[in-house]
């Protein structure tokens, strides 16, 4: 697809997910995600975002999209996480501040993603340019890498974390494991992705790119705890990029939560999804 869909006019939250983005937004300020150094904040294609420097040289770059079923979430909120990959990986993490529905629905995050990697592949003076995201982000770095494909963009690794790649929510992960995934389930899934989607087909190529080409994707990891509801998109995910030659990894954790490497280290299985994180980028 040359182009992105036009944006939508969105609608204003309801009063539950207001009161949630009220409880983080102080938690935030609270400094409960803060970092020592503190990362720095820039704004990178028109969007707001925080920058993780390794204490070394960095050798490259990498772009992360935080989780939140794409109606809550920031990058203060895994703060720690990309601070660890930055000094484990030497790479420069990126973390923007996209856009969240309902205000702003599908294609608005996507949008504000295209455009900060269009300004990080216009300036990475030949470092390598890697592209990674976790839950609701994992399904917006999928989708970003392929339409970047589209506009003739070279991304150099894709890693998806607890990725969710198929909002119509129909695998049977979400029966088999309900019982053993406390933090995601069909429900949450269609109330998020009728909040994000408004109107729009849970089919569409870039809002569930299980249904997308991937043709041409970079090599890519793809990690995930085995008794989440969302495993089911990881592995058919995984099997397209193998049947159309793409060079894929896919680590099944066991005994670890949707997205555990992101909210804390020391949480079952975290370790080592970040050990395979820090390997596949070299």
């Amino acid at each position: 697809m040359s182009r992105l869909p036009p944006e939508q006019p969105g609608q204003a939250p309801p009063a539950d997910l207001a009161q949630r983005r009220a409880g983080l937004s102080a938690a935030i300020a609270a400094g409960m995600w803060r970092t020592d150094p503190p990362p720095g904040e820039c704004t990178i294609g028109g969007i707001r975002s925080l920058c993780f420097e390794p204490s070394r040289p960095s050798r490259g770059v990498l772009l992360h999209l935080h989780g939140g079923a794409f109606r809550i979430g920031a990058p203060e909120t895994i703060a720690p996480f990309a601070a660890a990959v930055a000094e484990r990986s030497g790479l420069t993490v990126i973390c923007p501040a996209y856009r969240l529905a309902p205000e702003h629905p599908f294609p608005a995050g996507l949008t504000d993603a295209m455009a900060a990697l269009t300004a990080l592949c216009a300036d990475t003076s030949g470092r390598p340019l890697i592209v990674s995201g976790d839950s609701a982000g994992g399904g917006l770095a999928a989708g970003l890498v392929a339409h970047a494909l589209a506009q003739n963009l070279t991304i150099d690794r894709l890693i998806l974390l607890s990725p969710w790649l198929d909002l119509t929510a129909t695998n049977s992960a979400y029966e088999r494991n309900a019982a053993s995934d406390p933090l995601f389930s069909r429900a949450a899934a269609n109330e998020a992705a009728g909040l994000y989607l408004q109107g729009v087909s849970p089919r569409d190529p870039l809002a569930s790119p299980r249904f997308g080409p991937v043709v041409g994707f970079p090599p890519t990891l793809i990690c995930t705890g085995a008794s989440e509801v969302l495993i089911d998109d990881s592995a058919q995910f995984a099997e397209r990029l193998r049947q159309a030659g793409v060079s894929v990894r896919l680590e099944v954790v066991p005994g670890m939560d949707h997205v555990a490497v992101t909210r804390g280290l020391e949480l079952p299985g975290a370790e080592q999804a970040m050990r395979a994180f820090v390997e596949f980028v070299g």
